[in-house]
């Protein structure tokens, strides 16, 4: 990437996951409207192509969402970037309607991305990455009308400088390992599951542990158990058992759009009952055609006389020793019991993410933001955070706003919805101005 003059764009975005590419689709929606006020916009994303959960596209894993919570459709629900308009270029759309499944396959919704990404890649600049943001003085030493975005390639080398009013950061969710362990050759967060599995030889992988709770820990137990016929298999599992996801559909409506405003004028005793009670609709939990398909093959084996399942409940694993070839894992029953240490060939940590925290992204600027008494960044409605009066242009979250918006501000179930809110706030907040920028940022996603 060489230094290029001085570029200005209305929208600029920092990665591009599902969220970024929902925006991204919006945006070229609302350009095709023949509205005023046409918003240009550039996305960077730092992966050399577009990707999302690659490495959890297991054989047969199915969306824990309906595909009518697309990429569009809750926005507009006659966008051509619907997942029903993707099945109709490609033909299949009979076919999935006779399979009467509300699920894809998770395999055909990262086609589905691949394809909708494929329809606005002129805005999108792969193998680049926002490395700092910092105020533009261009209104006065005491206003920033403007942000300025330095752009890395590769190699790290800065070579573009990009100007925006707004950002819209969403820079995905930081995989999170057990207290004191690292990744190796040996030990893998389930984010590079079958990048690292596709590089490992089969037959030296006798006996594996997969540690965790959730959708994630479960799907990987059952393909190891499936792939690898003759090693054993041990689940350890925090608590007693994997439980459910909770999707009927009182407890689904958690989803609804509605449910963002009931969480974010809601008093603190409302939004603690949010998390009280319906947690269990997406965190730790599985679902239940999984859950049966593992106790179905711990059961088969029991009938068979063999144990290549083992379910260790209650139990969490607490550090990790490298031997030479062995890997010897510390797993401790309950809260005080005692510490054992079992030899794996390898130990996957399904051990869930960190959220999103944009802190050193936005370096000197955090100071312009406001935060709430829980030192958490408060942010408006419209997903942009308070900042300073001096700060004029827009920082937006997609991602992190859990403690504003709720328990979907991470998920796919409001994607659609979420970006059209975002673009109606840059219109709106823009004004009659037909030369201001903005600059969106994401990346990563989820199932759900």
């Amino acid at each position: 990437m060489s230094n290029r003059e001085h570029e200005i764009y209305d929208v600029v975005g920092i990665g591009f996951g599902p969220s970024n590419l929902s925006l991204a689709i919006a945006l070229e929606e609302h350009g095709a409207s023949g509205l005023k006020n046409e918003i240009s916009s550039l996305f960077f994303e730092r992966q050399s192509s577009f990707g999302w959960h690659r490495n959890m596209l297991l054989p047969s894993t199915t969306m824990q969402i309906s595909f009518l919570k697309d990429l569009a459709t809750f926005r507009n629900p006659t966008s051509s970037f619907s997942f029903i308009a993707y099945l109709h270029a490609s033909g299949r759309l009979s076919q999935f309607v006779n399979n009467q499944d509300f699920f894809p396959t998770r395999q055909e919704f990262h086609q589905y991305l691949e394809w909708a990404q494929a329809r606005v890649a002129d805005r999108i600049v792969y193998g680049s990455e926002v490395t700092s943001i910092r105020r533009s003085t261009g209104a006065g030493p005491e206003l920033s009308d403007s942000l300025l975005l330095e752009v890395a390639d590769a190699t790290g080398r800065v070579g573009r400088v990009v100007e925006a009013r707004n950002v819209v950061i969403s820079t995905g969710l930081v995989p999170s390992m057990p207290e004191g362990i690292e990744r190796d050759e040996r030990v893998w967060h389930s984010s590079e599951f079958l990048e690292k599995y596709r590089r490992t030889d089969p037959g030296e992988l006798r006996r594996v542990a997969v540690a965790g709770a959730g959708q994630s820990a479960a799907e990987i137990a059952r393909f190891l158990y499936d792939e690898l016929p003759h090693a054993e298999v041990c689940a350890v599992i925090p608590s007693y058992g994997y439980s459910v996801a909770d999707d009927t559909p009182f407890a689904n409506q958690i989803f609804d759009l509605g449910a963002v405003d009931d969480y974010y004028f809601g008093t603190e005793q409302t939004r603690e009952a949010f998390w009280r009670y319906h947690s269990n609709t997406n965190y730790s939990v599985v679902d239940d055609e999984v859950i049966r398909d593992l106790y179905r093959r711990s059961y088969d084996d029991d009938v068979r006389g063999v144990k290549r399942l083992e379910i260790l409940n209650l139990t969490r694993v607490t550090g990790v020793k490298r031997a030479g070839a062995e890997t010897l894992v510390s797993l401790q029953e309950g809260s005080d019991g005692e510490v054992r240490e079992l030899d794996f060939d390898l130990l996957v940590c399904a051990t869930g993410y960190n959220a999103m925290e944009p802190t050193d992204l936005l370096g000197d600027l955090d100071r312009h933001c406001l935060r709430d008494e829980a030192g958490r960044y408060r942010v408006e409605r419209d997903y942009r955070i308070v900042t300073a009066p001096e700060m004029r242009c827009g920082i937006y979250l997609q991602g992190g706003t859990e403690h504003t918006h709720g328990l979907t501000s991470s998920l796919l179930s409001n994607i659609a919805v979420r970006s059209g809110e975002i673009v109606d706030s840059v219109v709106a907040r823009r004004g009659g101005r037909n030369d201001g920028s903005t600059v969106f940022a994401e990346v990563g996603g989820d199932f759900s």
